[in-house]
C-alpha cells in the first residue's frame, strides 16, 4: 500500500509561482510511475504532468506546458511539481497519483490507471 502527502498549495496571484510536493511510502519509490491530477468542481479530475518511473519520460496536459515542470527525488521518495505563470484557470485540488506495474520508461495519463491518491491540495489564483 503506497501513502501519498501533498503540499505546497495555497493562495497566489496570477502571473506567480507554485512548488507543490508529494511524499510516498509504502513501497519502492523508483518502482512507481507518478502523476498529478487537478479537479476543479463541476470537472472531470485531469492530469496535468506525469513521470516516469526512471524520470526520463514525461507528459503535460496542452494547457501547462512550457509553465509546468514535473520532477522526482528517487533517493528522496519525492515528486514535485512546479507551477510558473499560473491562471486563474489553473484555480483546482491537485492530487499526486502513483501508478505500478509499468516498465522504466513508460507512464500513464488516465487516472483509472493509477492505485493510490494522495488527499489533494488546494490551488488558487486571484486574477
Amino acid at each position: 500500500q503506497v501513502q501519498l502527502v501533498e503540499s505546497g498549495g495555497g493562495l497566489v496571484q496570477a502571473g506567480g509561482s507554485l512548488r507543490l510536493s508529494c511524499a510516498a511510502s509504502g513501497r519502492t519509490f523508483s518502482s512507481l510511475s507518478m502523476g498529478w491530477f487537478r479537479q476543479a468542481p463541476g470537472q472531470e479530475r485531469e492530469c496535468v504532468a506525469a513521470i516516469s518511473r526512471s524520470g526520463v519520460s514525461t507528459y503535460y496536459l496542452d494547457s501547462t506546458k512550457g509553465r509546468f515542470t514535473i520532477s522526482r527525488n528517487n533517493a528522496k521518495n519525492t515528486v514535485n511539481l512546479q507551477m510558473n505563470s499560473v491562471e486563474p484557470e489553473d484555480t483546482a485540488v491537485y492530487y499526486c497519483a502513483a501508478a505500478i506495474g509499468l516498465v522504466y520508461s513508460a507512464l500513464r495519463t488516465r487516472k483509472d490507471d493509477y492505485v493510490s491518491w494522495g488527499q489533494g491540495t488546494q490551488v488558487t489564483v486571484s486574477s
